[in-house]
Order: C-alpha cells, then structure tokens, then sequence
C-alpha cells in the first residue's frame, strides 16, 4: 500500500514538475490595425456592439488596461514607436504619407535576438517591404488587401488565396509548430482587419442579421464654438465615404467565386438603398449602418482567430509561459463625432486596446486605469525577456502593473503630437498633454493657430473647449507648463516644423528644426491611410 503511494506521489510530481514553465517567457503580441476598444465587448461599450469572446478571454484570464494612449494615432508611425520605444520625432517616422522607416536603428527585436530569442512577425508590418530583426517575416505589403492578398516570406513575393484573416492566422499557427523549441519565442501576429475598407469574410455577410445598431450621441456633431481644425476634416461619414467604404463596390483582389457570394448579399440592400435616394442625416445614418455591419464583421474574423490561437496553446502545454498581449496601433472612431479612422487627441483614437495574459503573474479579471503607452512595449517586452533596457528608449517597463505594483513615480501626463496633413484626410497637425481630466492641444497649420482645453469630467464626449473659460484660466497656465516640461523630456523640438508631408516644412516655417539623417532607411515610401 506504502509503496503504492509513493509511486502515485512520484507521479504526479513528475507530471507537475513536467507542466510547469521552463526557462524565460515566450511572447505573443497579438496585433489588430484600427481595432477600437468599443467593438472589444470585454470594454463594456454601452452600445454592446459586439461579442469577443476570444478577446475577452484574455481580458478574463488576465489584465484590461483602460487608459493605453498612443503617441501619434496613425498606423505605420505607432508601428515603428512600438519597435524603437521612441516617439516618431527620435525614430523618423512621422506618417504614412512620405516617411520611411530606418531598419537599421536599435529595435526591441533585434535586441530579443542577441538575448536568445526565436522572433517572427506576420501579418501586416507597414515598415516597408523588409523586417529586421526577425528569424522569420511573412508580411503583407503596405496596407494588404483582404482578399487574395499577395505577401512577402523572408523577402520572397507570394500570392496566398482566402480571406486574409484565415490566412494570418494560419501562417501564426504553422510558425508556432514549425519554430524553434530549443529557444523562447516572440511572435508578432499582425492582422489587417479592421482597416479600412472593412470587407468582412464571406462567411460572416450578414452575420448581425440586419441588425440596427444604435448611433452615437456625437454621430451629428456640429462642432460648434470649435477650432477650424476640428470642423474642417475630410474624414466624416457627411462627406469621406466612398463607394468601396458603401461596399457599392466590390473589395481589391477579390474572384469571380468570392464575388458571386458577395454580390448575393450585397446587390439587393444596395438597390434598396439606390432606390431610396438618401440624403442628410438620413443619408449618414445608413452609411453608419452599413459601416457598422461591415467594421465589426471583420472583428469577427479577428477574434475568430484569436480563440483558435489560445486553443493551440492550451493543446501544446504553452499558455503557462506565454506572456500574450493584445492591442492596435491605435483607437478608432465608430461614429462618434460624425467620424470614421482616427488621428486625434480625443479619446476614441487617442485610447487604443490593451489586454495582457501571464499566468501567475498578471492578476486574473483585474482592470488597470494608469496610463500607459504603446511606447513602453519595447522596454516591456525586454523587461520580460529580463533583459537589459537601453536609456535611450523613452517609454517604461509596464511589468510593476503586470504583478498588481504600481511605482510611486508612475506618470501622471503623456505627450502626444500628430503630424501628417493635409491628406488624406485634413486633419491639422496637433500636439499636446494629457492627465486624467484633461487635454490641452495646441493645432498649428497656415490656417490654424490654435488651443483647445477638453475637461473628460465636465464633457466626457469632448465636445466643448474651455480654453477660453477664465474658470479654466490656471488650469491651462499649469497644463502649459506641463506641456513645456514634457516636450523637453521627449527631446521634441518646439515649435514644430513638420506639418505636411514628411519631415518637410510649410513654407515660411524653419527647417534648422528637422532631425538630420531621420527617415532615410531603406523601407519603401507607402500610400497614405
């Protein structure tokens, strides 16, 4: 009977010993473009858009950071802030228009690689045609097409067929079998979706059911008592959305087989529509409709790919050690204030996803609300690795707040600038400081010179400046000051010059301001979006 005891305590000793981690962390940073946090149902948007339960998974398992800001809302710029830890103005790449990134500056990538980790990205990169620092790179070129995409594999052009999703998605399977198990690893799974022009999966047309989505309170924004800069955009659903945004078209890339499919759903509400010779806000509330159905119908495929990904590894004994974070390269705007992408200060693009699993380490169910940044990713990951941080990475190691510990000298403001214009979308340049209460930007263009003081508490919408309140008056003095001291930290020159396209200045402005040698690297110049 003793020694059958002992057998069974030797066995299940062996099997624990077996199932627990061994050696450092792998990492899995799961990355969607455009992914807003009101179509994440584990960020309780009041509008109950959508259900996530791949995403929310991980928020259920582990952390829902609430207040993860992005430096410059736009997709390639807060693609290289999250490889370099450095805002665009230290990295060079300020916008998508006409920048390109340097790939041979320091990245946090190449640095896992000199500490012993197996790296791969794939998926949509935006950083040119080339990937370094990766053991392997299967990319999508510039922005990708959702159907039948052509992509890279370690430089290698090739032409997949299928709904890109699947396809990423695939491919993050088939690496994470085929890897090398001698090391620990970081992948980067990148999808398009839910970029612009939100073509869904064929298996998800008419998934919602016609469903009618109820609107935003901001959808008819007027912009009243507002800066020109605010007012005068090209990126509404008044005015920007196209015919391929109305799905009156159908997506690039797209078979004649694909395109049957599609076409049966699509032709007869189109004719509805056609018929009906909408105009006003009539005319906008369908297209935020269609835009709804489509936008989240890509979610879908995205968070479909999320939960395959979180079985494979339970099956392969791998959650235990796997470090998993989720976010995008910004937020996005679902309607709110008339608007579709994203660019501003204001919070629906400001505030981007953020969810982080680590078994035995990241409390499960638990909700952060300090801010925090995309820029820290780089150190974070490092930190992980338990590796060391170069000084000259501007953000900070998010793994204090992983373990429930927030440092006493945890930043209270963040910095923030924007700068592609004017296309595609019209948006001034803007930079700014941001509190818990508060945002104080400055918009400058030859058009525009102005501030604005957003106060979340009074006007959780932002749809109000106070700057010109006197009730406010030292509330902006100390918020400049602020502003000021944080300019100085980020090493960002003021004022600043580079407000078109590029690293270019207006005519008139200074160029002696202008980081020489930035921008230069071999990746290639890509359409703007």
């Amino acid at each position: 009977m003793m020694r059958r005891i002992l057998l069974t305590c030797a066995g299940l000793l062996a099997t624990s010993l077996s199932a627990a981690p061994k050696g450092p962390p792998n990492i899995i940073f799961l990355f969607s473009d455009d992914l807003a946090t009101q179509s994440i149902s584990a960020y309780g948007d009041e509008r109950k858009l959508l259900d996530t339960p791949g995403l929310d998974r991980i928020a259920k398992e582990g952390i829902r950071f609430d207040r993860c800001l992005v430096t410059n809302s736009i997709c390639g710029p807060m693609r290289a802030v999250i490889q370099t830890g450095k805002y665009s103005h230290l990295n060079g790449y300020y916008n998508n228009s006409n920048s390109s990134f340097d790939h041979t500056q320091q990245t946090f990538p190449k640095l896992l690689q000199k500490g012993g980790y197996t790296t791969a990205v794939i998926g949509k990169w935006h950083l040119g045609e080339e990937a370094a620092g990766f053991d392997y790179w299967h990319i999508l070129p510039g922005q990708g097409i959702y159907y039948n995409p052509p992509m890279i594999d370690n430089g290698k052009p090739v032409k997949h067929q299928g709904y890109t999703t699947d396809i990423i998605s695939d491919l993050t399977l088939e690496w994470l079998k085929n890897r090398d198990k001698t090391k620990p690893f970081m992948l980067m799974s990148q999808h398009k979706a839910p970029h612009r022009e939100w073509a869904p999966a064929l298996r998800h047309l008419g998934w919602d059911n016609d469903r009618v989505y109820p609107e935003p309170p901001t959808l008819f924004d007027n912009y009243e008592g507002r800066s020109k800069a605010v007012s005068d955009h090209d990126m509404g659903l008044d005015r920007t959305f196209t015919e391929r945004d109305a799905k009156l078209l159908p997506p690039a890339g797209i078979n004649e087989e694909q395109l049957a499919q599609w076409n049966a759903y699509y032709e007869p509400r189109n004719k509805k529509f056609l018929e009906a010779n909408l105009s006003g806000k009539e005319l906008v509330s369908w297209r935020y409709q269609r835009y709804m159905h489509d936008y989240l119908g890509t979610v879908k495929a995205v968070d479909e790919a999320v939960t395959k990904l979180l079985d494979y590894l339970d099956k392969e004994g791998l959650t235990e050690n796997t470090v998993i974070v989720c976010s995008s390269d910004q937020g996005f705007y679902l309607g709110e204030h008339g608007w579709f992408d994203k660019r501003w200060i204001f919070e629906e693009s400001l505030r981007t996803p953020f969810l982080v699993r680590w078994p035995g380490v990241a409390k499960p169910g638990t909700t952060n609300n300090s801010i925090v940044s995309l820029l820290d990713v780089a150190q974070t990951f490092l930190d992980i690795a338990s590796l060391p941080q170069p000084a000259d990475m501007q953000g900070r190691s998010l793994v204090p707040l992983f373990k429930g510990e927030t440092p006493a000298d945890w930043r209270k403001s963040f910095y923030y600038h924007y700068y592609e214009f004017p296309v595609p979308h019209r948006v001034r340049p803007h930079y700014g400081v941001i509190t818990d209460r508060y945002k104080l930007v400055h918009y400058y263009a030859p058009d525009v010179n102005d501030w604005e003081l957003l106060d979340r508490q009074k006007d959780p919408l932002e749809t109000k400046s106070f700057y010109n309140d006197p009730a406010y008056a030292d509330t902006v003095k100390e918020l400049k000051t602020e502003l000021t001291r944080l300019q100085a930290e980020v090493k960002e020159t003021v004022p600043p010059p580079r407000a078109t396209h590029g690293n270019k200045a207006f005519d008139g402005e200074p160029e002696s301001s202008v980081p020489k040698g930035k921008g230069k690297g071999k990746g290639k110049k890509k359409k703007a979006e």
